[in-house]
C-alpha cells in the first residue's frame, strides 16, 4: 500500500477524474510555484472506481479555483490547517473566466490588443460551452 505523508497547511484536490491530474498541474502552474505537491494517480475509490488526488502544501489563494470547476467542477478542494480538514469546497462551473482560455479568433480584438484580458461567459452550461466576451467566438473544451 502506498503511503503519502499528511501536510500541515494546505489543500487537497480529491475526486478528480482518473488521469487528468497532470492536466490539472499545468493549467493550475504548480510547476512554478515553490511548494510541495504531491500527485496520486489512478488511486481506487468506492465511488469513481479509480481517480486522482493531488496535495499541495501551500496558501489557498495561490490557485485558481476558476480553472478547477472549468476542467471538472466534481473536484472536491479539501482546506487544511494545522494537519487536519477545516474545510471542503465543491466547485461549480465558472459564469466566467478571466485569463485562463485564449481565443483563437484571428479577428478578435484580443489578437491585436494584447493587453486585453482574455474573458470568456458561460453561455449554455448544459453544453458547457463558453464564448468570448469580444467577438462571441466558441471555445473548444479541453
Amino acid at each position: 500500500m502506498l503511503n503519502v505523508g499528511s501536510i500541515k497547511e494546505g489543500f487537497v484536490l480529491d475526486h478528480i477524474k482518473a488521469g487528468k491530474s497532470m492536466e490539472i498541474y499545468h493549467y493550475l502552474g504548480l510547476d512554478k510555484l515553490d511548494c510541495q505537491v504531491a500527485i496520486i494517480k489512478n488511486a481506487k475509490s468506492n465511488k469513481m472506481g479509480h481517480k486522482d488526488i493531488i496535495k499541495i502544501e501551500c496558501p489557498i489563494d495561490v490557485i485558481n479555483l476558476d480553472v478547477l470547476g472549468y476542467i471538472d467542477h466534481n473536484i472536491t478542494v479539501n482546506i487544511i490547517h494545522d494537519s487536519a480538514i477545516v474545510d471542503k469546497q465543491k466547485l461549480t462551473l465558472p459564469k466566467s473566466m478571466k485569463n485562463v482560455l485564449k481565443c483563437v479568433n484571428p479577428r478578435c480584438i484580443t489578437s491585436i490588443e494584447q493587453e486585453l484580458d482574455q474573458i470568456f461567459i458561460l453561455t449554455d452550461e448544459k453544453k458547457k460551452v463558453y464564448r468570448c466576451r469580444y467577438c462571441e467566438e466558441k471555445y473548444n473544451k479541453l
